[in-house]
């Protein structure tokens, strides 16, 4: 566990380092085409996979997004496998059983393959929050081997809800149909609503995997806007320090 937590809202939030390491060749593009417009240098990017614990003073125990799962998640293709999620929790002082709540961002494999395990859900006690969007959205491997075991622990929102006490999700749609943010106090858990730094200085800079670009760089900016004027705290998904203060 390298990075440690942050107090917030009389809540203890926790970033947990899932893998570290580039896109795979299936998905691997340039820079200047991964972020077109941004003159980005032709170098490796080195994504780092958050996660997010956060635990309140009554001891509800929270999670916002579960990575990129085994070594044959559906996130094996592209993503570094297997993810370290559970030597994270474990360092953390956190069971998969111990977790009340999981949020997933969205329902890309890196952010939500390791909401599974063996064909069942991973936090058997948990409900899985998930934007209705993103629900009728999603086809494929990602349907089968992800939501449908999970199905029967879903907890579907639409919009903005408080989804445990103190925590909130926020519909930040674009880079997928249900894309959305976790807000706890001034802190916001961002998903995949800014990839890489450079999008902080230009929302408008597109993202080659966001769903909609347009609406993503729309959303982008509309909700950084926000966070500036609140001089929020972001904690980032792929960002290699996970907090950063607007």
């Amino acid at each position: 566990m390298p990075h440690q937590p942050r107090a917030v809202a009389g809540a203890e939030v926790t970033p947990l380092c899932d893998a570290v390491g580039p896109m795979g060749r299936a998905i691997r593009r340039p820079m200047a085409e991964t972020f077109p417009g941004s003159g980005l240098a032709e170098e490796p990017w080195i994504l780092h996979f958050h996660c997010y614990l956060i635990r309140d003073q009554a001891g509800r125990v929270t999670l916002v997004d579960t990575g990129i799962g085994a070594e044959d998640s559906p996130a094996s293709s592209w993503a570094p496998v297997p993810g370290a999620l559970e030597a994270e929790l474990a360092a953390a002082g956190v069971t998969p059983a111990d977790v009340d709540v999981v949020i997933l961002t969205h329902l890309h494999s890196d952010h939500a393959s390791g909401a599974v395990a063996d064909g069942g859900p991973r936090f058997v006690n948990a409900r899985y929050v998930l934007q209705q969007a993103d629900l009728d959205a999603v086809r494929g491997e990602t349907l089968d081997r992800v939501v449908t075991p999970i199905k029967d622990r879903l907890q579907v929102v639409e919009g903005d809800q408080e989804v445990a006490p103190g925590v909130r999700v926020h519909l930040a749609a674009g880079h997928t149909p249900g894309h959305q943010i976790v807000r706890v106090g001034k802190l916001a858990i961002t998903g995949d609503l800014v990839l890489h730094p450079v999008q902080l200085a230009d929302p408008g800079i597109h993202y080659v995997y966001d769903d909609d670009q347009e609406a993503a760089a729309a959303t982008r900016a509309e909700v950084l806007a926000g966070l500036r004027a609140e001089r929020a705290i972001l904690a980032t998904a792929h960002f290699p320090d996970p907090f950063l203060r607007l």
